[in-house]
């Protein structure tokens, strides 16, 4: 098979994994004039860095060939799909040809599982080891670990990649011995605690000065929304996990999507994407806002509401909290506060100092009004009680209704 056409299926089957965001990598440079890799198509990605850089990256498997057979996985063992399969010498030549173009900064491999996890385990580290010491490329890599792979070889992994990922897909095990029998959380759950002490050790070594360390930076791991009965405080507990016990950089939320030829075990449609943007929503509350998880759902609520972001939904279980006094309120306070970000909080700090802050001032930090009014008291607002406790507070919020398309027989012919 030719390398284009290996490119076209190895790509696309590459396209189901969301987590290959750069966030919290160090960027590599050759300003030494060595090495190859340090710039500012097919397979081609994009992802983000904390500065803002938009990083292009070639995505693809090593092959979609699996012995797998997770229902959910367009490359299952049972599905009727193009195999192909990369040499690793074949994708060293296309990252550094697409970087050589510049196409890219870097590259995302994973694989589906051949022979078995050791075997694919070592076929992966021969692209990041060639492209590293042969090639001395500083560009950015991220290599997707297999959790049933040996200790030895996720630590080989993480000393040439800048982020490593293992993915969980679903929450419980429960919903993997239905859809995933081969795989365990508590076996994806040691993979990662091993990964996280040892970049507690290479950032302990950078920290007393090894400048030439070079190890992964942090790892991240992704999870399938929709593909089984799991709720949302299902995924937000296990994500809750992740962040606080095995110091995760993202937990990143698909939505399940049809695939051909589906398991009878799967939904035969995919979930609103409303539902994945609510748990980056409710993710994001946790991580920068202070909020627990059993804040933001409750047993007798485990799902998130669709029709209002997390935050306000929380407020409005919450109303005997409000209105809060912008002029008084602690930081952890005001970032409670519907249409409050974190950055506003912050410049609210800061001018409280000087000033007692009224509406226009907020209206310069382009806070939305209409969000903010109902919770928050300034020098020249205080909201009405009445207002808070009214339950028309909610349908202010709801989505304006929207009217639906007429499709009359007839038109189909014009």
């Amino acid at each position: 098979m030719q390398l284009d056409s290996k490119l076209a299926i190895l790509a696309d089957a590459a396209k189901y994994d969301a987590s290959c965001a750069s966030s919290g990598a160090v960027r590599g440079n050759s300003r030494d004039g060595k090495g190859v890799g340090s710039t500012g198509g097919a397979g081609i990605c994009h992802s983000y860095a904390p500065d803002g850089r938009c990083i292009s990256l070639l995505k693809v498997l090593l092959t979609n060939l699996c012995i797998y057979d997770c229902h959910y996985c367009i490359n299952r063992r049972s599905s009727n799909v193009r195999r192909a399969a990369f040499t690793a010498a074949e994708v060293v030549k296309l990252t550094l040809d697409f970087y050589k173009r510049n196409y890219i900064e870097g590259l995302f491999l994973s694989s589906g599982i051949i022979r078995n996890a050791d075997y694919t385990m070592e076929m992966v580290i021969d692209v990041a080891r060639t492209l590293r010491e042969v090639h001395d490329f500083r560009g950015y890599i991220h290599l997707k670990t297999i959790p049933e792979a040996s200790p030895e070889l996720i630590e080989i992994a993480a000393r040439y990649a800048d982020r490593i990922s293992i993915n969980l897909e679903l929450p419980t095990q429960k919903s993997l011995d239905v859809l995933a029998p081969e795989k365990s959380i508590v076996r994806t759950q040691q993979a990662m605690g091993r990964i996280r002490n040892k970049l507690d050790e290479a950032s302990e070594r950078r920290k007393n000065g090894d400048k030439k360390v070079r190890h992964a930076t942090g790892q991240s791991t992704q999870v399938i929304v929709g593909a089984d009965a799991s709720t949302d405080a299902d995924f937000l507990a296990r994500s809750d996990d992740l962040y606080g016990n095995y110091k995760m950089r993202r937990v990143y939320y698909s939505a399940f999507s049809p695939i051909p030829e589906p398991s009878s075990l799967l939904p035969m449609k995919a979930p609103p994407l409303i539902r994945e943007h609510r748990l980056y929503q409710a993710d994001w509350l946790m991580r920068f806002y202070g909020f627990k998880t059993g804040e933001i759902l409750t047993p007798e609520t485990p799902n998130l509401d669709l029709e209002l972001d997390p935050k306000l939904a929380w407020a409005l279980r919450n109303r005997q909290d409000f209105p809060v006094d912008i002029q008084t309120a602690t930081r952890e306070v005001l970032l409670r506060v519907p249409g409050l970000g974190v950055r506003n909080v912050d410049r609210i700090l800061q001018i409280r100092r000087f000033t007692r802050l009224r509406l226009t001032d907020l209206v310069r930090l382009r806070v939305s009004l209409a969000k903010v009014q109902p919770f928050l008291m300034t020098a020249d607002h205080n909201p009405s009680n009445l207002l808070l406790d009214s339950d028309a507070l909610r349908a202010r919020y709801l989505p304006k209704p929207k009217q639906l398309e007429l499709f009359f027989p007839s038109d189909a012919v014009r």
